[in-house]
């Protein structure tokens, strides 16, 4: 084992723990599989990350992301809280204002600004759901959805439902062991929101992936923004998630032409040393 560089980040909000945290490993290079994994379930956190070189040479960096089961093709929070980590390090990237990230989608492009960092959303493949998983859901959550949820894969599949509102969507109490049977029998975690106003609120839900609510899920809110184009037209807005679980997640969404950017702020919790 040797000392690699490492931060702990707290994603969508400029409050420390306030957020959704990510483990980052910024050295990388020599890890094996398996070593990453065992770091992974260590750290005990939604997400932990690995920043390596990229076998693309259009790429700043190569991003390998875990969860503590399993490795991850893309996910929105360690990827804005690893370009984050990555830019406080002293990075330079190879060009001013943007990144381009290698993971499991492929490449990833992000723009940063004063405002933080947002990510070009990889392309949604978006399947409707039968009667029966529309019941389902219905029961597990304890409301009725103002229509029928659509499977919404965006390199991590989310069952993505709509609430009457936001208020509603936050009193909400779920029930773990049905969205966990959902997710076995659909392949894809439950996503739902409800809106207040122009805010869009939303809770996500990962019971077999040791995140039973998730605090502020970024793919989870790419989910609803595909959603929300496709069936609303609905483009640039606010979104709000975690206080249901004591935090207060924001999250900017907003398009360019057929491109969709989810972004925000992130912020150094943790700085040191690992030894891996």
């Amino acid at each position: 084992m040797i000392q690699r560089r490492f931060r702990q980040v707290d994603v969508f909000t400029a409050v420390p723990y306030l957020g959704n945290p990510v483990a980052v490993i910024l050295d990388g290079d020599g890890l094996t599989t398996e070593r990453m994994q065992t770091i992974a379930r260590w750290t005990n956190l939604s997400e932990t990350t690995f920043v390596c070189s990229p076998t693309d040479p259009s790429a700043d960096y190569l991003l390998r992301i875990f969860c503590p089961t399993n490795e991850m093709r893309f996910a929105g929070h360690p990827t804005i809280g690893s370009a984050h980590a990555l830019l406080s390090s002293g990075f330079i990237p190879k060009q001013a204002g943007t990144l381009v990230q290698q993971c499991g989608v492929g490449l990833v492009h992000l723009q940063t600004d004063d405002d933080g960092i947002a990510i070009a959303l990889p392309p949604a493949l978006m399947t409707p759901v039968d009667a029966a998983t529309h019941r389902e859901v219905e029961e597990a959550i304890g409301a009725r959805l103002l229509e029928a949820p659509v499977i919404v894969d965006i390199g991590v599949e989310w069952l993505t439902g709509q609430v009457a509102s936001g208020e509603a969507l936050r009193a909400l109490k779920p029930s773990m062991d049905g969205m966990a049977a959902i997710a076995r029998r659909v392949g894809a975690n439950v996503n739902m929101f409800g809106l207040d106003g122009d805010t869009v609120e939303v809770r996500s839900f990962a019971p077999n992936e040791s995140t039973p609510e998730d605090p502020v899920c970024g793919s989870g809110n790419g989910a609803v923004a595909y959603y929300l184009r496709e069936r609303r037209g609905t483009v640039d807005y606010h979104a709000r998630q975690g206080r249901c679980v004591g935090r207060d997640g924001h999250i900017r969404v907003s398009h360019d032409k057929d491109t969709i950017w989810l972004g925000g702020q992130a912020v150094n919790c943790i700085e040191g040393m690992i030894q891996a």
